[in-house]
Formats: C-alpha cells, sequence, structure tokens
C-alpha cells in the first residue's frame, strides 16, 4: 500500500530525513515514534504531498507522489497536529465543504451520516466547530480525514492535549478505523501505540532505528525473557510441574506475595511461547494462576534504549538481533527474597526424566515457603 525508498529530505544544510525506506501492506496500524525534531511530521507531511523531498521516491497504492499526485492523494486521509477546522462553520457546513473539495463520487448525504455515526459526532452535527470541546473537533478532524473513504490515513498526535477519557475514546476510534483502513498514527505517547499499533517505526534525527512489532523489539533488546506466574498451589508440586512444560529451562520458587499463593520465576528458552501451555498444566490440576506476567521491556524502556544509543552512535537494535539471549537472571530483591527462603543449596532436579504425572502422590504442605529450583538438563544415572 505505502512504499517509500531511499528518502532524505533536507532543509540548507540541515538534513531532516536521511535515506529512509519502509514499506506498509494494507491493513496494517503503524506506529511513528521519535523525539521532538526527529523528522516524524516531515516524513507524514511528504506522505500526504504537502512537502517536496530531496531525494528517493514514495508510491501509495502503485501511484507516484510526484508523478501521479492527485491519484496518490485521493488514497489518503490526513489529519494534522493541529487539526484543519474552520471554527465559524458547523460539523455539517465543514463536512460537506471537504466533501466538495475532494470531489467524492460517493452519495454525499448518507456518506456523511456514516462517518458521523463511526465517529460519534451525529449529537454535535449542526453545532459551531468553535463551541465544541477540543475532544469533538478532534473527531470531527479524524471525520474529515475519512471523507471518500481513504484506504490510508495519516493521524499526526491525534491525542495531543485531550484528557485522559478523551484520550481512551479516541484509542478506541482508531482501533475500529484499523479494521477497514491502513493508519500510520504519530505518538508521543507510548502506551497508545503500544495499544493501538500492530508495528513501530522508531526515527531519530531523520534516521530510522527500529522497524518491527513491539514484541519483537522487546525481545531483541532485552536478555531477560523470563515471566513470572503466581499459583495457588503446592510449591514442590508445582514447581516440578512447570519445569515439565516444553521450552522452560528453569523454575524457581519465590516466595509467598499472596495469602495462599506463590510466585515463581519462569526462564523458557529463546524460541517458545510457554504461557498457554502454563495455563493449561495448571488448569489440569485446578491450580488457579492468578498472575502472569513477562519480564521483557516496556515501549517506554524500548524508545528509551534505542534513541540513547542512537544518540551515542550505537546500532543497538542490529547488535540485540545478533545477540544469543543469555540465562535470565534474578534481580537483587528477588535474590535477596530466594536467599532467605532457602534453608541450604536448592536442590536440583532431572526435569526431563520426571513424570508430571507422579505428582498426584506428593504432599508437599502449600503454604511451603522453601524456594525451589529445577533445570532442565540430562543428569547420569
Amino acid at each position: 500500500m505505502i512504499e517509500v525508498s531511499h528518502l532524505s529530505k533536507r532543509y540548507g544544510t540541515h538534513l531532516a530525513v536521511d535515506d529512509a525506506s519502509f514499506s506498509i501492506q494494507k491493513g496494517e496500524v503503524v506506529g511513528f515514534l521519535g523525539p521532538n525534531g526527529a523528522g516524524k511530521s516531515t516524513i507524514m507531511n511528504i506522505l500526504t504531498g504537502y512537502l517536496s523531498f530531496t531525494t528517493g521516491s514514495v508510491q501509495i497504492d502503485g501511484f507516484d507522489i510526484v508523478e501521479n499526485p492527485e491519484q496518490a492523494k485521493r488514497r489518503i486521509g490526513y489529519l494534522p497536529e493541529l487539526p484543519p477546522l474552520y471554527l465559524d462553520m458547523t460539523v455539517k457546513e465543514y463536512l460537506s465543504f471537504v466533501y466538495d473539495l475532494r470531489k467524492v463520487k460517493l452519495p454525499r448525504k448518507p456518506h456523511i451520516e456514516e462517518i458521523c455515526r463511526l465517529v460519534k459526532i451525529e449529537n454535535v452535527y449542526d453545532r459551531l466547530i468553535k463551541n465544541l470541546s477540543k475532544g469533538y473537533r478532534q473527531r470531527v478532524g479524524i471525520a474529515q480525514a475519512l471523507i471518500g473513504n481513504p484506504d490510508v490515513l495519516i493521524l499526526d498526535e491525534p491525542t495531543v492535549g485531550l484528557d485522559p477519557k478523551q484520550i481512551i475514546e479516541i484509542r478506541s476510534l482508531i482501533s475500529r478505523l484499523g479494521k477497514n483502513h491502513t493508519v500510520i498514527l504519530s505518538s508521543h505517547i507510548l502506551s497508545e501505540v503500544q495499544a493501538v499499533c500492530e508495528r513501530v517505526i522508531v526515527i531519530n534525527r531523520g534516521v530510522i532505528i527500529a522497524d518491527d512489532t513491539p514484541d519483537n523489539l522487546s525481545k531483541n533488546l532485552s536478555n531477560d525473557h523470563s515471566l513470572v506466574a503466581r499459583v495457588i498451589g503446592p510449591v514442590r508440586e508445582v514447581t516440578r510441574l512447570l519445569a515439565t512444560i516444553k521450552g522452560v529451562e528453569r523454575v524457581t520458587c519465590l516466595g509467598k506475595k499472596e495469602e495462599g499463593s506463590n510466585d515463581y520465576l519462569i526462564e523458557p528458552d529463546r524460541e517458545t511461547d510457554v504461557r498457554r501451555p502454563i495455563f493449561e498444566r495448571l488448569s489440569d490440576r485446578k491450580w488457579p494462576l492468578i498472575m502472569l506476567r513477562t519480564n521483557e521491556l516496556t515501549l517506554e524502556q524500548i524508545f528509551l534504549r534505542l534513541t540513547d544509543a542512537a544518540d551515542n552512535g550505537e546500532q543497538l537494535f542490529k547488535q540485540a538481533a545478533k545477540t544469543e539471549t543469555p540465562k535470565s537472571s534474578l534481580s537483587e530483591a528477588e535474590k535477596q527474597m530466594v536467599a532467605e527462603l532457602a534453608s541450604g543449596a536448592p536442590t536440583v532436579f532431572d526435569a526431563a526424566a520426571s513424570d508430571a504425572d507422579s505428582l498426584d502422590d506428593a504432599s508437599a504442605d502449600p503454604e511451603d515457603p522453601e524456594s525451589e529450583t529445577i533445570a532442565q538438563k540430562e543428569v547420569d544415572d
């Protein structure tokens, strides 16, 4: 749907965009992240045809933005950071005006009414835009971007200046729009990008320094892919059971966190997703799993690591992708907890040889706080 190849933009001696290349497929929701002045808005303005570029090429659905600007722009709906609203118009008058500007062929009244229902502004349809709250003005701005039913929506900071309730409403709207449109979203609210976007492009000083899903970025940048599970059940049996799950390399009981439950640090290999097997095996034993969280990086931590590394001239993302994952290590607090709980050296079991079905005969106390570690490895008979 969108193809950008070796794109550069110069303002005199300042290089705002430096050899950027990426492609976005139909139906993707992609987030642009970067510090102020990174080049996000410049790239967005180039994609819409609003700005020229120095070198490179941009294609929208196969149409070159320079050679076939009219065809390319017909496929784009754009919401800049400051919505292009005429405050003395009513919502109805404004959307009808945009309809005429774009020479839309769809039936006017049903098309505009459908958009108003989608963005939930039908109750302010006849009100002056200057009398609307900022949240409603943003909705009207998104509505104008949808006029003509474009394939691509480019939204530059769509939630800037909104209160938390309005942010949630706009975020929900963007998620709905992503089902039928290709969406490019620029935002400084990292949790918003993580909640809405399937893929993230990180830009720093005009250079694309990362392009992947948030999950993959976290895996490539983090040395810790462990999980922490909170389970109600006997410590020894739960620890043994978790260690028998395919892909789990090590399990450590971290002790009691809530009444009747214990936390377990589960260290899987890099390639295996063990979340579903954990749930299924514990469910079979009727041991409630009341919490499961990952120790991987948040999008905020990813963003800071990438931009800090780029500022220092490092290629952190590429290096991380080639680095083998070392064994996950406990935090200092967790190490201290394990040391306090263990009465001696942790017992190491042959997890591969242990039979999960034999756990029925065990009689350990569910409240037993003993720390136990199980590693999956070969043990000589």
